[in-house]
């Protein structure tokens, strides 16, 4: 079954909690400080694998998860970080952000790879705290959390060659004459409701890959008769085949014709500005060459008109040679290229303010990745961390923002899942 949209929910791996250990031998009666650090979580991973066509496996499974990282031991032993969890993609597949509608990653060349979600860094172990001041740390950090979020993905066909036109205007008959894509065909219109990949052969070592979309109606640009959904697969062709259907009475080919450019351009410039032939099908039917002269004296001259017979064959092998020549300056014109490696690696950052204030019941709600995760990571239990905390918070300016917001002493203010009291900055001392 062909899917081309997909929802998902992905979570890297938390980090590992640092360690609070002290050397302990004989004979060595104050050891210092070996406490090791957490491992790091896992990333999550997207790959191009140009064997799959659809993203089937994502709807029967929305939630994906990392691995965290172990945390530290003893003896300065470093937890082990866990495994990336690396999820496969088909080619031509956009990632979007789930909320914003953001696109983060344009997953195209095989093997392209994109990390969507880092994995958390492991927490310090008390080793690490050890100073001049400080000789015998009772501190370590937890573990990093790893983000997490939902995101969408759209699928958009890689095909050289996109057949457009009318329901029922012999676009399956037609990839299934010149390639061995066995698509649905009856004599009835919307027989096609998914879209058919198949690969011509002109000659050898000369093929291309064309796209049967299901029929436009009008109205298409605006989702009509699910016209997003089927127009998004000719945007990564090179160029069209626009087949009108000579035996239609309902519509007049040259009404039919106008319809769907209209539909490209109210769609996409960039799609309706796509190189185009026309391929006038059914020629074969007993009006067939008068309904052809007629439909050729209403275009205009520079038309790439061809007529043909999708059921006989008439005409097809003309209109391919046509197109493979076509597409040779269309490729010979792309920038030629470079000795960068066949994939390509996407990492997402996204740009976000330091912290953000607001007042909510007389609380001051602290919101920003960089608060949220000190708070995380630190040990409320432990008095050093504590302090280490505050001190954090006073250097970022954040003390400076609460006061400036109207914080008094004794306010609450919350951060994440944890509400604190606020101090006046002048209260407190540096570590």
């Amino acid at each position: 079954m062909f899917f081309d949209t997909a929802k998902i929910y992905i979570k890297a791996g938390d980090g590992g909690d640092g360690c609070v250990s002290f050397r302990r031998e004989k004979y060595v009666p104050e050891g210092g400080p070996n406490g090791g650090d957490g491992g790091r979580g896992g990333n999550i991973v997207f790959v191009v694998d140009e064997g799959l066509r659809t993203l089937v496996d994502f709807k029967y499974k929305r939630h994906y998860k990392a691995e965290r990282g172990q945390h530290g031991q003893g003896k300065n032993r470093h937890g082990k970080d866990g495994e990336d969890l690396v999820l496969v993609l088909p080619p031509g597949t956009l990632v979007k952000d789930g909320d914003t509608g953001q696109i983060l990653a344009d997953l195209v060349l095989p093997g392209s790879k994109a990390i969507l979600a880092r994995g958390g860094r492991g927490g310090r172990g008390n080793a690490r705290f050890l100073s001049n001041r400080q000789k015998a740390p009772l501190m370590r950090e937890k573990g990093e959390p790893g983000e997490e979020r939902w995101l969408e993905l759209e699928l958009k066909l890689l095909a050289d060659v996109g057949l457009l036109g009318f329901p029922n205007a012999g676009k399956s008959t037609l990839i299934a004459r010149v390639s061995a894509a066995k698509p649905k065909i009856a004599d009835y219109p919307f027989t096609t409701l998914t879209p058919n990949l198949g690969v011509v052969s002109i000659e050898e070592g000369q093929s291309f890959v064309m796209a049967d979309i299901p029929g436009l109606i009008e109205g298409a640009h605006q989702g009509v008769g699910l016209g997003h959904d089927f127009l998004k697969h000719l945007e990564r062709t090179k160029l069209l085949i626009h087949l009108v259907d000579l035996g239609n009475w309902e519509h007049e080919p040259i009404r039919a014709f106008e319809a769907i450019n209209q539909e490209l351009a109210l769609y996409s410039q960039e799609l309706s500005n796509k190189p185009q032939l026309v391929a006038a099908n059914k020629i074969d039917l007993p009006d067939g060459q008068k309904r052809f002269a007629e439909f050729k004296a209403q275009l205009p001259l520079e038309t790439l008109l061809f007529p043909i017979s999708a059921v006989t064959g008439e005409g097809i092998e003309s209109l391919l040679y046509k197109v493979w020549e076509m597409l040779s300056e269309i490729r010979e014109a792309e920038p030629a290229e470079t000795d960068e490696p066949f994939w390509k690696e996407t990492v997402y950052k996204p740009a976000k303010e330091r912290f953000r204030i607001v007042i909510e019941d007389g609380t001051y709600v602290v919101s920003g990745d960089e608060p949220e995760r000190h708070v995380f990571m630190t040990d409320m239990e432990n008095e050093e961390a504590v302090r280490r905390l505050q001190w954090i918070f006073q250097k970022m300016g954040l003390d400076g923002a609460l006061k400036e917001a109207g914080a008094k002493d004794g306010d609450e203010v919350k951060i994440g899942n944890l509400t604190f009291e606020f101090i006046e900055p002048s209260r407190l001392t540096e570590e």
